[in-house]
């Protein structure tokens, strides 16, 4: 499993319309192949007067399921968001993935 973490920074003044186009975009991106799971966050200490921050982060199977939907999905959703909100948004990415050693609860 892998996390495709996509942070967000939205224009207040869409933030309203930005949200509702985001919840049916993560909808189509969890009916992708390898897609799993997906978590939506706000990051209050990243809004500011103008801007609101959200964190996506979306669970795959593994890491070839992400260079899949890289390659075959990614520039058309990206596409969608750009047409519809144009610059009023940015996003930046990040891949996260396990640490092989397990962590244990102190004792």
């Amino acid at each position: 499993m892998i996390v495709y973490e996509v942070n967000l920074r939205v224009e207040r003044e869409i933030a309203a319309a930005y949200a509702s186009w985001l919840h049916t975009h993560v909808a189509q991106m969890l009916a992708l192949p390898g897609f799993v799971g997906a978590e939506l966050f706000e990051d209050p200490a990243a809004n500011d007067a103008s801007n609101v921050a959200w964190c996506c982060q979306y669970r795959l199977v593994d890491a070839a399921a992400l260079e899949r939907y890289l390659q075959e999905h990614a520039p058309r959703m990206r596409a969608d968001g750009v047409a519809r909100f144009g610059a009023r948004f940015s996003a930046t990415r990040r891949v996260l993935q396990p640490v092989a050693v397990p962590l244990a609860a102190p004792a």
